[in-house]
């Protein structure tokens, strides 16, 4: 068994449910709510849990999301008349004593009895917002560099509050953050921008970041 990194404090589920948003009809399972006991991972996402939009939550490389306590805390700090708790942010796992952003992509983690794969940070899209009840607080979110990161679902199994977090293996040799990943969609050099290129576990949204930055470099 490999090194204990932090554990896991909170296992959040929801399902869909519609509601108004500036006067349109949404439909997301952002509201997310902490279970109690071991909860199963099927597939590619808990049981009782559920995405209403696969291309921003949900899938292979968007399979379970995580948020960290420790950037709870810096919100509440920045945000004191809002009550921080987890699965507020829709995070299926709320975690303590990991820095999220210095995690490896393709760094492999037991939680429980499942084994998942960093796969990539969170770009906020429009139902954050809603979610806060503020629009502008997607753009807030992505300012602050505080993404959370998503998995892959390596091996299913059994996850619950209280579950340590360990590393399997050692960390993948190419260095590459979930917090350059989140650079790459502000002001990353070329350099970087090349290595997420030439990284073989990118996503597609990484990968569409990593192209897009080079060519307002001139690349």
């Amino acid at each position: 068994m490999g090194e204990a990194l932090g554990r896991i404090v909170s296992v959040n589920v929801g399902l869909p449910r519609t509601v108004e948003w500036h006067g349109r009809q949404m439909t997301s399972a952002i509201w997310r709510l902490p279970v109690d006991g071991p909860v199963e991972i099927v597939g590619e996402r808990l049981v009782g849990d559920e995405s209403a939009d696969l291309r921003v939550h949900g899938g292979t490389d968007k399979a379970l999301y995580a948020y960290a306590t420790e950037d709870y805390a810096w919100w509440a700090g920045e945000m004191p008349d809002t009550t921080f708790h987890p699965g507020l942010f829709g995070e299926n796992l709320t975690t303590e004593g990991i820095d999220l952003g210095e995690a490896l992509i393709g760094d492999r983690w037991q939680v429980g009895t499942a084994v998942l794969e960093v796969s990539q940070p969170r770009f906020p899209c429009v139902k954050l917002g809603m979610r806060m009840g503020d629009a502008a607080f997607k753009d807030r979110f992505d300012e602050a560099r505080r993404s959370g990161t998503y998995f892959r679902v390596v091996q299913p199994g059994r996850v619950a509050a209280g579950d340590e977090v360990v590393q399997l293996g050692a960390p993948p040799d190419h260095g590459i953050r979930v917090a350059d990943i989140v650079d790459s969609n502000h002001d990353a050099p070329a350099e970087l921008l090349e290595r997420i290129l030439a990284l073989d576990v990118a996503t597609d949204n990484m990968l569409t970041l990593a192209r897009r930055g080079l060519a307002k470099l001139g690349q």
